[in-house]
């Protein structure tokens, strides 16, 4: 419950006073600016304890003095214990992001292999997202390439096959892959079932790092059936030795003391941190990636890991053993709240030698580099940023940018596509597509589509903004167009009371030439930068991704408008039915050419559904 003292009580006032009604527990407290928005997120033993520092005016820095001088409200949580409190606080400031609690930024979901177990045959796949799949996870893999690499390799040594269901239910004939060597075929049944899951069992092995028993396992197998004279399969055994054994080379680290870990290393420099994440599973190394999350100068390297490892394990596995160059701040704490919530014992360590010590480093290494090249990107990014407002004539220089841009043939599948840019690159998390739903607008119609685009984005501004929500304005708003294109947004922009917002055209030059761009302004004469500008090339990059975002969106809408079925649109075919047709004829144009007492004896189909599905087909 939010507890607003007398309009008179502010800063540490403010907390002084609700100190006095502050139980001796532990729990979570929240800090609120003059507007509402949540300035801090914090989690105490002692709720009482530790409230009243911050009202005793002794502070570390001058930022959170800045913060209290802030303070306006305050919100408790009373929590049955500090782990509790822990759980709690990682979980509203992920939430909440509040302005002067350290935050992870990039938290996007790592892909994962799945082997089903709801079907006869399990299906090898990528995934990425909540387990709500039966079967076996492992993972996380930092990148999709990683996890493709290694899907590769397993089809490559076990065969599984990777196909849906759908296309399972109707195969007549093995596939592409089964020639290739890449799938043993149970569609069609070349492989027993139960030979097949013998296949399923060595790769789950392989993938618990049980990788030398498998290769010897098979390496026993292709020696027999030399012996015996079998030179095909043992040559396939070969070749599946071969793929198994190309990961060990293909990685750069597989320790021999580490089965399962993830390694994390913190470089802070310069008001800026990386960390970087080396993930380590049945003892290969499955990626890494860098993160930087947002810290103030004042910010402990303690406190920073302590609140990312919060953060990021937040909605991820966590594995039994934790690595780090830094000890954080709630090592204790933190090691607690993971067993509680991966409900196995958890080890966090800083190791002083031995290969554990190596990885550190190595991770270490990778963080400096990483931070390196990004205040460098940064730098130049800031130098680009301001010509972008001297050439605009901005008051400052942009945070975000928004591009749109249009794609369609035709005018069919018409999408439009925004991307964002701002200090710190092309913030791809932001970007967002809009499939045109107006049955108004003529094919073709560019103006009409960015007429759609551009309501629908800034009228969602403006209902967030009357909300209270936290929504986010752009800088500059920058429109594939001249003249035209920009006086249709600028009339939108007025009708829903955003045109304080900047707008610029940017149209080709004479015979689409780059170089030759026409910048367009509202009440200003159209001008052009100066051909090798630095300027103009970063326009000329934000133009061709917001290009290249609107055709990618176009092209896999497109797709998937070829991809439908037309048994989807027939009222009383359902899956099951769907699949007994097209096993039962082949295809949905099998269907089409079938007669009314050829569909009814279908097992599930009707003489009505029959007549229905035959009329569907000939309908004009």
């Amino acid at each position: 419950m939010l507890d607003t003292p007398a309009d008179s009580l502010k800063g540490a006032a403010l907390i002084k006073d609700e100190v006095k009604r502050l139980p001796d527990k532990p729990g979570v407290y929240r800090m609120y600016g003059e507007g509402g928005e949540v300035l801090y997120v914090g989690k105490a033993r002692s709720l009482k304890k530790r409230v009243v520092q911050y009202a005793q005016g002794r502070f570390h820095t001058q930022r959170i003095a800045h913060m209290v001088d802030l303070t306006r409200a305050m919100e408790f949580v009373v929590t049955r214990t500090e782990t509790d409190a822990l759980l709690l606080e990682i979980n509203l400031i992920k939430q909440l992001k509040p302005r002067f609690n350290v935050l992870l930024r990039d938290d996007k979901s790592f892909p994962e292999i799945l082997i089903r177990r709801d079907h006869e045959a399990p299906q090898l796949k990528k995934h990425r997202g909540a387990h709500s799949i039966p079967g076996d996870y492992y993972g996380p893999f930092a990148s999709a390439w990683a996890v493709n690499r290694t899907l590769n390799t397993l089809q490559k040594a076990f065969l599984l096959r990777s196909c849906t269901d759908s296309v399972y239910e109707t195969r007549t004939r093995p596939c592409m892959l089964h020639q290739i060597r890449r799938c043993a075929a149970p569609c069609t049944g070349l492989i027993e079932l139960d030979d097949y899951k013998g296949l399923v069992d060595q790769a789950e092995l392989f993938l618990r790092g049980k990788s030398r028993a498998v290769m010897a396992r098979m390496a026993e197998e292709m020696q027999a059936a030399a012996e015996d004279l079998e030179f095909e399969r043992a040559a396939r055994l070969r070749d599946r030795i071969r793929a198994l054994a190309s990961i060990a080379q293909e990685t750069q680290i597989n320790p021999e003391t580490v089965d399962e870990a993830d390694v994390f290393a913190l470089h802070a420099e310069g008001g800026q941190a990386c960390v970087q994440v080396f993930f380590f599973r049945a003892g290969q190394n499955w990626g890494n990636r860098a993160y930087f999350p947002r810290i103030d100068k004042s910010d402990e390297d303690p406190d920073v890991m302590s609140a990312f490892l919060g953060q990021f394990y937040d909605d991820k596995p966590i594995p039994k053993l934790i690595l780090l160059n830094v000890e954080p701040t709630d090592r204790e704490l933190l090691a607690e709240a993971f067993c509680v919530k991966g409900g196995r014992k958890v080890e966090i360590l800083r190791p002083q030698r031995g290969e554990k010590r190596e990885l550190v480093d190595h991770a270490l290494i990778n963080a400096r580099e990483a931070l390196g090249r990004k205040m460098a990107e940064s730098s130049a990014q800031s130098k680009l940023l301001n010509g972008v407002a001297e050439a605009f004539g901005l008051e400052a220089p942009p945070e975000r940018i928004e591009v749109y841009d249009n794609s369609h043939i035709m005018g069919t599948n018409a999408v439009g596509g925004m991307i964002v840019a701002g200090p710190e690159g092309f913030q791809k998390s932001q970007y967002r597509k809009f499939n045109i739903r107006s049955t108004d607008i003529t094919p073709g119609d560019d103006f009409g589509m960015m007429k759609e685009v551009l309501r629908r984005r800034f009228g969602r501004l403006v209902k967030e903004e009357e909300e209270g929500q936290d929504a986010v304005r752009p800088d500059l708003v920058l429109i594939d167009g001249g003249m035209g294109q920009v006086g249709v947004v600028m009339e939108i922009m007025a009708d829903l009371g955003v045109d304080d917002i900047p707008v610029v055209g940017v149209a080709k030059g004479p015979d689409r030439d780059a170089g030759l761009e026409r910048f367009f302004i509202p009440g200003k004469p159209y001008f052009m930068l100066e051909p090798k500008s630095p300027v103009l090339y970063y326009l000329q990059r934000l133009r061709d991704e917001a290009h290249r975002f609107a055709i990618g969106s176009h092209r896999t809408r497109r797709s998937m408008d070829l991809k439908k079925n037309p048994l989807d649109e027939i009222d009383g075919v359902g899956p099951g039915r769907k699949r007994a047709l097209l096993h039962a004829f082949g295809s949905a144009r099998g269907v089409a050419r079938a007669s009314v007492d050829d569909l009814a004896k279908v097992e599930g189909v009707s003489e009505a559904l029959a007549q229905r599905i035959h009329d569907f087909f000939r309908k004009t």
